[in-house]
């Protein structure tokens, strides 16, 4: 693989993960407000505040890179926030879509930390530790709401 290869694939994610943080923030906006339960709903709205961070951090990034922000359509993203939105609109009971939520939230955070784990390498090989360091931050902050979402799911399952 050539440098300009791993530069353009390094380009290609970075604006793949802008483009999915920036949806991400309205998104977190509305699962906040569609979320009935108090500690899931507190989740989403602190991670939407993260996820503002996570586009500034981005945009610090481009700037190291001497080029504009920009976003590039990610399909995956979409695919998620296509799924919650026709999930929703068939009027589900509260509690149902508290779950879907939920899990929308954790199928999310999983995407978002195999996309830092994939640039934060890339970064170091390309020489831009300054870059690295600042992807790390937001892959650890996706860590850690992926924990929280998943120690709400443990905690409100139904008993069996």
């Amino acid at each position: 693989m050539t440098a300009n290869q791993l530069d353009e694939m390094f380009e290609d994610g970075l604006k793949n993960i802008y483009y999915t943080e920036q949806q991400l923030v309205d998104t977190l906006s509305e699962l906040e407000q569609q979320t009935a339960e108090d500690t899931l709903r507190e989740a989403f709205s602190e991670h939407r505040s993260e996820t503002e961070e996570h586009v500034h951090r981005l945009e610090e990034v481009f700037g190291m890179m001497d080029m504009e922000p920009e976003g590039k359509p990610d399909r995956a993203v979409e695919g998620l926030i296509e799924d919650h939105d026709e999930f929703a609109s068939r009027d589900p009971e509260q509690q149902v879509l508290d779950r879907f939520n939920l899990s929308a939230g954790q199928k999310t955070e999983h995407y978002e930390i195999g996309a830092y784990d994939t640039l934060i390498p890339t970064a170091s090989d390309l020489g831009m530790d300054e870059a690295a360091d600042l992807l790390e931050q937001s892959r650890q902050e996706e860590e850690n709401a992926l924990n929280k979402l998943s120690d709400i799911s443990r905690e409100t399952r139904s008993p069996e």
